[in-house]
């Protein structure tokens, strides 16, 4: 059984009523809630080491949901594989979703393969994620993320455990209620359940990479830097998002 978004007020009352009681949760009972709330249509959207420390906590409560992956036609061989070990370790569906060929077409036609360097990354990312990103979440009625607020003090230091998306959701009179579990954890934290549990990770953390996205837009960071550092070098700190969290941009304008 799918289960539907909710309207707009009852999921801003659902917001206000989980808000406190998650606020100091731990990630196991944050799923949970999440799970009671939407069952097992609440998605992950997976990527990176935080997803996978989600995928192990969800085994740890006990909840099966939907998870889905974005591939941007652009990211590193290791993370290709990385992918398919987690589809065999966790023996459960991971759903791709591409950008449109015809959009990409356009856009590499138009400005090459570089464009981002010299226009900012919000054009490429808008094909290439937000778009694919808009098809991953049509009708769900919850999404649940690997935010941590330590990831960026630029435009992550206030996400919440749970709230509102005001960008992929609430334009037809329903809404998106977003999930993230890991919002207090830091990344060491993260690390150490995923050696706890003996979860896999890309091989590209051993190489001095921490946040991973596409191949020409990630590059490792120095000891000392912060991770973010790693993502859009070229670009002002508090810029540093692909579109998938813009809201977090308007927020860390406040």
């Amino acid at each position: 059984m799918t289960v539907a978004r909710m309207p707009r007020d009852r999921a801003e009352s659902l917001v206000a009523t989980l808000r406190d009681r998650l606020a100091q949760a731990s990630p196991v009972d944050v799923l949970r809630a999440a799970h009671d709330a939407f069952g097992g249509d609440a998605a992950i959207s997976f990527s990176g080491a935080e997803d996978v420390a989600l995928l192990g906590l969800c085994r740890d409560a006990g909840v099966s949901l939907r998870v889905f992956c974005l591939d941007t036609g652009r990211l590193h061989p290791e993370t290709y594989l990385f992918l398919e070990t987690c589809r065999g370790h966790f023996g459960a569906p991971i759903e791709v979703y591409f950008p449109e060929p015809a959009a990409v077409q356009r856009l590499v036609t138009d400005k090459g393969l570089f464009s981002f360097r010299t226009d900012g990354h919000k054009e490429c990312c808008s094909v290439r994620k937000v778009e694919p990103l808009r098809r991953a979440l049509a009708g769900a009625p919850a999404w649940i993320t690997g935010q941590r607020r330590d990831q960026s003090p630029d435009t992550r230091a206030d996400v919440p455990v749970v709230q509102l998306d005001e960008v992929f959701g609430g334009h037809d009179g329903r809404a998106l209620v977003k999930f993230n579990p890991l919002a207090n954890w830091t990344s060491a934290k993260v690390w150490k359940y995923i050696r706890a549990a003996e979860l896999p990770y890309n091989p590209l953390h051993e190489r001095g990479f921490v946040s991973i996205g596409c191949e020409p837009c990630t590059r490792p960071v120095l000891p000392g830097q912060h991770e973010r550092e790693g993502r859009w070098w070229w670009e002002e700190a508090t810029r540093k998002e692909c579109g998938l969290h813009a809201a977090n941009l308007d927020n860390a304008a406040l």
